[in-house]
């Protein structure tokens, strides 16, 4: 069991109609190589603790209100002292069965619209899988590069986790960018490729547009020359 996760669902709901507004969920996962605390609402992440740096985050925008707290990144340690026990009495009360798998499906794409020498973001997205964790790489014309940053995993409400990898990258005509995933559920490694091309603007439209002014402006010589000539015939 490389990752043993526990998540709770919250809802408010109005008393008056019993409808549900706002879901929380709450996210602990841990292994021996793997650690996650994570707080979010409707979907969206709103605090993580980042166990390499060793902070609490908010990741919610500053015009937002964000929602934070004091020792938030304490609390994230404390669960992970939990989790890990918790961890321990499973493998050994369950003696570690075979769980079960989803495969991952990648996607990769630019985060701005793309313009040759103008900085940008390639956007490795891995969805669909379980159980945590996933392993990516990335390389440019099949040169191994270091990742800029990997998003906490992120509960899908089929039970399926996702999460985002994000390379910093000035595209230039013709390089090859590669997104690789490596998940327990792959036979071979999974990857996506995305190469830099920008379309170059037709001349067509130009062109015609050019012929057909020209054409105009013949016509109307043509049209006055002859007009002319009506009027000294008289």
């Amino acid at each position: 069991m490389e990752l043993y996760v526990f998540m709770f669902m919250l809802a408010a709901l109005v008393s008056s109609e019993n409808k549900v507004v706002h879901k929380d969920f709450y996210l602990t996962g841990c292994s021996d190589t793997e650690k996650e605390y994570m707080y979010g609402m409707d979907g969206e992440e709103l605090v993580h603790a980042d166990f390499i740096k060793g902070v609490g985050v908010i990741t919610q925008p500053d015009f937002s209100d964000p929602l934070g707290y004091p020792g938030l990144y304490e609390q994230g340690l404390s669960d992970m002292q939990v989790c890990k026990a918790n961890l321990a009495v499973s493998i050994k009360a369950y003696k570690n069965p075979q769980e079960k798998t989803d495969r991952p499906q990648t996607s990769i794409y630019a985060e701005e619209d793309v313009q040759l020498n103008v900085e940008n973001t390639l956007i490795c997205h891995v969805t669909g899988f379980f159980p945590p964790p996933v392993r990516v790489s990335w390389t440019k014309n099949n040169e191994a590069l270091k990742e800029d940053s990997l998003s906490q995993y992120r509960p899908n409400d089929d039970g399926t986790y996702n999460i985002f990898s994000s390379l910093p990258f000035t595209p230039e005509e013709g390089d090859i960018y590669s997104c690789t995933v490596n998940h327990v559920a792959l036979d071979e490694p999974q990857t996506k490729t995305w190469e830099v091309d920008v379309a170059v603007p037709g001349v067509g439209p130009a062109v015609f547009c050019g012929v057909g002014l020209s054409l105009g402006l013949l016509g109307v010589a043509a049209g006055t020359f002859f007009l002319i000539k009506g009027n000294n015939c008289n």
